[in-house]
């Protein structure tokens, strides 16, 4: 019997060995918003690229589309519930399934992006429910409530952690007194450590992780501070401080040789940290306020920070060694930003989408269009993958062609 069993578990993931074993993840394979994608499109026609799919249904939701293989995966609510659906890359649904209550108060809608690595898919809802499934068919595999589990408050407008995993280790920052952060098992849903961390709630933040030729450094933002803990054992390494007026930091942090760069909304804007060669300590280096985006990212490119201010005055350009201003333009309104082929990507929350050129010393509007469907904000992110740009604007996904002929 146990050898029947083997077998046909080599089975199943030999089936699921196309797409399921693929990393698809909050703001790309790093989460830095670079797309390592070519052979795109340097221009779009007047009317945008081509529309190849769009579904229209999803429900209430900000989460982004991840794309694993030949399967998209994303989630929205329909009454109240939180689903999680799975396409195939010509838009045909493949499976739908609940995984319970979800986010329905102040700005509702689902929040955290899908996370699918090694046959299984990952959600967090707006009440602190981490659901384990299988990416294959969407059948339940583990689920925690971690904030009824490990005693922590849920936070004014939810939680909204795009999960991180790394390695045998699945992280989430709960907000709670003693267990502040915590790495989980990502086959069971059991609790490997936690970290008290500085006991502070959770802050609508993403994680980044730091990998060091001895340690892996896991880095998350807090109410009022950024934490750099050990991701091998729990360890608080080191903070900095960082408060705004709400306590929002929902941009995930970003590494570089040796620095680490944060941002923060509602006028607290961002601050560049040296990290210690073995990770154990960290110092500010400089800071600036200008790209302030509470929500939309930003992203590095030869040296350049790229990203929009919380009040929608300019989109920035900022040097990473001196945070000093390079340029600035409001070439759309303040929004999301990823990276591809030499462009920028940009999404205002005014529902255009824009294709534009980091020059010298200004933005070079490239080509634009806008949003044709869904409703409420314009959030979510866009993703590329496979030469094609996924654009979610609540109830509906669009899928584009991007790819040179």
């Amino acid at each position: 019997m146990n050898r029947i069993l083997s077998l046909l578990s080599l089975a199943s993931l030999f089936c699921l060995s196309a797409y399921a074993q693929e990393t698809a993840q909050w703001r790309g394979p790093a989460r830095d918003g670079i797309y390592n994608e070519t052979g795109l499109l340097k221009t779009w026609p007047e009317a945008g690229p081509a529309l190849l799919w769009h579904f229209e249904g999803l429900g209430e939701g900000h989460a982004s589309a991840a794309i694993a293989g030949d399967r998209v995966y994303t989630a929205g609510i329909l009454e109240g519930i939180g689903y999680l659906y799975c396409f195939d890359l010509n838009g045909k649904m493949v499976w739908k399934v609940p995984y319970g209550e979800e986010w329905v108060e102040s700005w509702p809608g689902v929040r955290s992006t899908p996370l699918v690595t090694n046959g299984k898919i990952y959600q967090l809802s707006g009440f602190g429910k981490l659901v384990c499934r299988n990416a294959d068919n969407g059948e339940f595999i583990w689920s925690v409530d971690v904030l009824k589990e490990y005693h922590g408050p849920n936070i004014k407008w939810g939680m909204t952690e795009n999960l991180l995993i790394d390695g045998n280790k699945l992280f989430c920052t709960v907000g709670a007194a003693e267990a502040n952060v915590v790495a989980l098992n990502p086959n069971t849903g059991e609790l490997i450590w936690k970290s008290s961390g500085k006991g502070e709630a959770s802050a609508y933040g993403s994680p980044a992780l730091i990998k060091l030729e001895k340690k892996h450094i896991l880095v998350t933002q807090t109410a009022n501070s950024i934490l750099g803990i050990d991701a091998g054992n729990g360890t608080l390494l080191w903070s900095i401080d960082q408060p705004n007026k709400y306590s929002v930091h929902a941009n995930t942090p970003l590494y570089h040789e040796g620095y680490l760069y944060c941002v923060s909304g509602y006028g607290k804007g961002g601050v560049m940290i040296k990290i210690s060669e073995d990770g154990s300590s960290a110092s500010e280096v400089w800071r600036n306020t200008n790209i302030d985006n509470k929500m939309g990212g930003f992203v590095v490119v030869n040296g350049k920070i790229f990203g929009a201010d919380d009040e929608g005055k300019a989109w920035y350009c900022l040097d990473w060694k001196t945070g000093s201003n390079m340029f600035a333009e409001k070439i759309t309104g303040k929004g999301n930003i990823i990276y591809a082929d030499g462009l920028l990507y940009l999404y205002g929350e005014n529902g255009e989408v824009m294709l534009a050129e980091p020059l010298a010393d200004s933005f070079k509007k490239v080509s634009s269009f806008k949003v044709p469907f869904g409703a409420d904000q314009h959030w979510a992110h866009l993703v590329i993958a496979k030469g094609r740009l996924y654009v979610r604007h609540g109830t509906s996904l669009m899928v584009y062609d991007i790819r040179k002929n």
